[in-house]
């Protein structure tokens, strides 16, 4: 207000200043001199018109500029709001997609991406990996240790994969592992980094008691003729022959198996 009230001040005044200038002017051309009444008018008129309209229009830009402010914050947190919202939906979407305990892929979510690939004609080798003796471990050492297990396993599977292949969790204890045809690796080169690192993990029950984990693979391969609950049925029979040779040991249709008694 206080700027408004300067403003308007120094525009009146140097109006009164050019209205006697140009008043005394006039009066000089016609051989008189301003003074009395006329000197009074050159003074009061641009009082009364000067003072109103500056003010008014400097009220009206101060107003226009908050207004302005205004509308470039409201923007600012619009913007702010939608980064929110968008971070918000990228974290749910995250979360519906990935499974709460081990951070890999839930179950429809694998199933929606070996579909997908096997939709767009793309070939890709399945490999189902079950924890073995994973019961045992739940009936000995509780459900708590169980379930530190197979976060170990899945972190395990993680690594051995590597994070250009798709890994899911798709069962209690049951993982899967879809590679690319054209992949750097085999099949049976991930299948059996997938159980030399799981093999190779330093797991300790509650009390420190050492606990053995291994898995066991099953693998196929998609072909276009072949249905995906086909695939997944084959790799499945598999993952059961590898059980079967002892635990710790892979079944795929590439190769006979590597196997490790447990």
């Amino acid at each position: 207000m206080r700027s408004v009230v300067l403003k308007s001040g120094m525009v009146t005044f140097a109006a009164m200043v050019a209205s006697v200038a140009v008043a005394a002017v006039a009066m000089g051309l016609q051989g008189q001199v301003l003074e009395g009444n006329a000197l009074l008018l050159s003074f009061l008129c641009p009082l009364f018109v000067a003072w109103p309209v500056s003010a008014y229009n400097y009220w009206q830009k101060r107003n226009l500029t908050h207004l302005h402010d205004q509308l470039a914050q409201a923007h600012d947190d619009l913007a702010a709001a939608h980064r929110s919202l968008a971070d918000a939906h990228a974290r749910l979407a995250m979360r519906a997609s990935r499974d709460a305990m081990t951070g890999l892929l839930n179950r429809e979510s694998f199933f929606q991406a070996v579909e997908g690939a096997h939709r767009d004609g793309e070939a890709c080798h399945l490999l189902i990996i079950d924890a073995d003796h994973f019961k045992a471990i739940n009936d000995t050492h509780g459900h708590t240790v169980g379930d530190a297990a197979l976060v170990a396993i899945a972190t395990a599977i993680s690594r051995a994969a590597g994070a250009h292949l798709v890994a899911g969790r798709i069962g209690g204890e049951e993982f899967a592992v879809c590679i690319p045809a054209g992949h750097a690796r085999s099949d049976v080169a991930v299948a059996e980094a997938i159980r030399a690192e799981v093999a190779g993990l330093r797991f300790l029950a509650a009390d420190a008691t050492p606990i053995a984990l291994s898995v066991s693979i099953g693998g196929a391969t998609f072909a276009p003729r072949l249905a995906v609950s086909s695939v997944f049925q084959l790799a499945d029979k598999r993952l059961y022959a590898a059980k079967s040779r002892g635990r710790n040991s892979i079944v795929t249709g590439a190769s006979v198996a590597s196997s490790v008694a447990a």
